[in-house]
């Protein structure tokens, strides 16, 4: 098992999903999203597992206000290039196990990946 877990530090979600896989002794890597932010490869392979509405949180203050000035002037794709400019509007914790991806806590996946 080669898992990542992409998340933010205030995150609930992440701390919750770190804590599932210490207390089962699996070893995982953390990367900030916030300031690594995901590789254009990484972010289209998770999209193809999980959708582009599943990534987005669109209760974040940054899409709020990046709603506000573009929503009139921007396409869809372009919206794709918005959220790898600014990972704070990601859904947190992104979980990678190889090729599949989880966003959020899914601990029921999770356990099928063992």
């Amino acid at each position: 098992m080669n898992i990542q877990i992409f998340g933010n530090s205030k995150s609930f979600d992440t701390k919750k999903a770190e804590r599932w896989f210490k207390e089962r002794r699996i070893k995982y890597q953390y990367i900030d999203l916030p300031s690594k932010g995901l590789s254009p490869r990484e972010y289209q392979s998770v999209k193809q597992k999980v959708g582009f509405e599943a990534l987005v949180n669109t209760k974040s203050r940054t899409y709020e206000d990046l709603e506000d000035q573009y929503k009139r002037y921007v396409t869809p794709a372009a919206w794709e290039e918005k959220l790898l400019e600014y990972p704070e509007l990601f859904n947190t914790p992104i979980v990678r196990n190889g090729k599949e991806a989880t966003v959020g806590y899914c601990p029921d996946i999770w356990a099928k990946w063992e």
